[in-house]
């Protein structure tokens, strides 16, 4: 069996429809369809040196990795390459050429270091370590049925707070940008994060193919963004928080529990059966949250970084 890898081809449809069936099946709770593959191609910022590869077996995609630089970083040098292979394709080589073809990509954009997840699994681990990575953080990825499960009832908000749907900010976002903004910041993380680029942000998040803002939900106190839950649906039943956050004026008021509790209300109603969302695993009182709204853990993933010679 021979195993090539090459860059993902936007021209060729069945690239971005293998891409996004790898990703399904190595990580269900990260959404993914073949418009959205296309998209974060087209729209990935020029700093990051985006870069899409998919490893081939006799025509057949079996493994894929996105990689590219941390541009919003202020430390420089620092990239990314997240590789990922079918279970019943592993063990002929596809996991070391994509990964070796990334780092190749990395070192030629003067990257030093690599930052890449990996899922919490005796050969995945056993496979970075042999290539040099080190193990850092953790983060889980968590699941709610939404279908036969329960959700905690709608409560009322306090006098001072308002819940809308994110769609009351089609036509000026910038609020929920500045939002968006202050609670990345402040997220866990190996590699710092300086969210300034609005206009990259309305381009790459507001309109990403499976942002919802219909079921995105935004918590007001007297009438200004405190705090949301950005919704990512695929059309297929499956929803995923793709942030929930707090401004840090307003934190330790439950409003992000609000909030998210009201997205997942919308998003049952509008048919979803599956919501996923995923938290560092030292981000305590985001499980907590997660966890009274009946989320159980199905996967989780160990950050691992490496030094490119």
């Amino acid at each position: 069996m021979t195993v090539i890898v090459r860059a993902l081809d936007p021209a060729t449809p069945a690239d971005a429809d293998g891409f996004a069936a790898v990703r399904r099946v190595c990580v269900p709770a990260m959404l993914a369809t073949a418009e959205s593959v296309a998209f974060d191609r087209a729209h990935a910022h020029p700093d990051a040196r985006y870069l899409q590869l998919i490893a081939e077996a006799d025509g057949e995609v079996i493994g894929t990795a996105q990689t590219g630089l941390a541009y919003d970083s202020p430390q420089p040098g620092q990239g990314f390459a997240n590789v990922y292979v079918r279970p019943d394709r592993r063990g002929i080589g596809a996991g070391s050429l994509i990964l070796r073809t990334a780092e190749e990509h990395l070192a030629a954009e003067g990257a030093t270091t690599v930052y890449s997840w990996v899922l919490d699994e005796p050969a995945n681990l056993a496979f970075a370590a042999k290539r040099g990575y080190r193990a850092s953080r953790s983060a889980h990825f968590l699941r709610l049925d939404l279908a036969a499960g329960t959700l905690p009832p709608l409560q009322e908000p306090p006098s001072d707070v308002e819940l809308v749907s994110g769609s009351a900010y089609a036509q000026d976002p910038r609020p929920l940008f500045d939002l968006d903004a202050e609670t990345v910041a402040d997220e866990p993380s190996d590699v710092a994060a300086e969210m300034t680029d609005y206009q990259h942000w309305l381009a790459e998040t507001w309109h990403h193919p499976l942002i919802s803002q219909e079921l995105t939900t935004v918590a007001l106190v007297d009438g200004r963004p405190a705090a949301f839950s950005l919704a990512r649906t695929d059309g297929e039943g499956r929803y995923t928080s793709g942030m929930t956050g707090t401004a840090r004026a307003h934190r330790g008021r439950g409003l992000a529990k609000l909030a998210k509790n009201d997205s997942l209300h919308r998003a049952r109603a509008a048919g979803c059966t599956e919501a996923f969302t995923g938290n560092d695993a030292g981000n305590e009182p985001m499980l907590a949250i997660n966890k009274w709204f009946g989320y159980e853990i199905c996967a989780t993933e160990v950050r691992h970084v490496h030094d490119l010679g």
